[in-house]
């Protein structure tokens, strides 16, 4: 069985240290690196703040959300009351829950090499790749589990307060199924971009940086572009691109949900495929 231990960096709290199981007890195999990079994940003190952060988010506005919906229904106008998404409403928080995501899959990668313990995992797994693979797989099905349970618990939640108003709907409406699961999916996906980016910066606050550029910034920089332009440029940026599968009312100049959600995990598996080739080319 694989184990993990701490050493402590100036540059943050303890990060897990992984130890072969090659050691004395047979060789390395994937199975025994996931174990280990599960060990890691679950014992770093962010991962826990971090994932209870976007946890709270994503429930909290969204009942804020509803709540203030619902409040003034009785005052809206008809157009307003057609143009109303009530499931994107119970999700809103998954604006500021990308953010949360983002910065601890840079931190699940960047950790290692702020307090020097990346050299002992390297040497554990000489071939390395394995490493990479088993970080973005754990982390992955971390955020999957958790936001299928989170946006579940808010679309339900939030629902449950548009109903009295008749401004609700059901999980079984048309076009809701997709929205819910384009939400998880598309926090997903942003966590392994994140990692990627990660493991390419090999910094924390560069790689935080630019997290935040690629969902906050560029799109905000694309909007001060031409009208004719933002029409083509804009939607394929990764968060619009990815933010399409979860809009309940499409837009005219967005991606189709199921092209721009394969344009952000291609964006994802990009980044990979750059670290990958630059965690078998630098040294450790």
């Amino acid at each position: 069985m694989s184990t993990a231990t701490t050493t402590a960096g100036p540059a943050g709290p303890a990060a897990p240290v992984f130890v072969s199981p090659a050691a004395g007890r047979g060789k390395v195999t994937f199975a025994r690196v996931l174990h280990a990079e599960w060990i890691k994940l679950r014992s770093l003190r962010s991962t826990l703040w971090v994932l209870a952060a976007a946890v709270f988010v994503v429930i909290a506005l969204g009942l804020l959300a509803t709540s203030r919906t619902g409040a003034h229904w009785p005052n809206m106008s008809a157009d307003d009351k057609e143009r109303f998404s009530a499931p994107n409403t119970s999700l809103a928080g998954f604006y500021l829950a990308q953010l949360a995501i983002g910065v601890l899959g840079v931190l699940v990668i960047t950790g290692e090499y702020a307090t020097g313990s990346i050299r002992a995992t390297i040497s554990a797994v000489p071939h390395r790749l394995p490493v990479l693979w088993a970080k973005t797989l754990v982390f992955g099905a971390v955020t999957f589990v958790l936001m299928l349970a989170t946006c579940l618990i808010a679309f339900l939640s939030g629902q449950a307060v548009l109903s009295p108003e008749h401004g609700g709907v059901s999980l079984g409406d048309p076009g809701v199924p997709r929205v819910v699961i384009g939400v998880i999916v598309y926090l997903t996906l942003t966590g392994i971009l994140a990692v990627g980016i990660g493991a390419i910066v090999r910094n924390a606050a560069g790689g935080i940086a630019i997290v935040f550029g690629l969902l906050l910034v560029l799109p905000q920089v694309a909007s001060a572009l031409p009208v004719d332009w933002q029409h083509h440029i804009v939607k394929y940026l990764p968060s619009e691109a990815g933010q399409a599968i979860t809009r309940w009312h499409l837009s005219e100049h967005a991606l189709s949900p199921g092209a721009g959600i394969t344009v952000f995990a291609l964006y994802a598996a990009a980044t990979l495929a750059v670290a990958a080739v630059l965690l078998r080319r630098r040294d450790a």
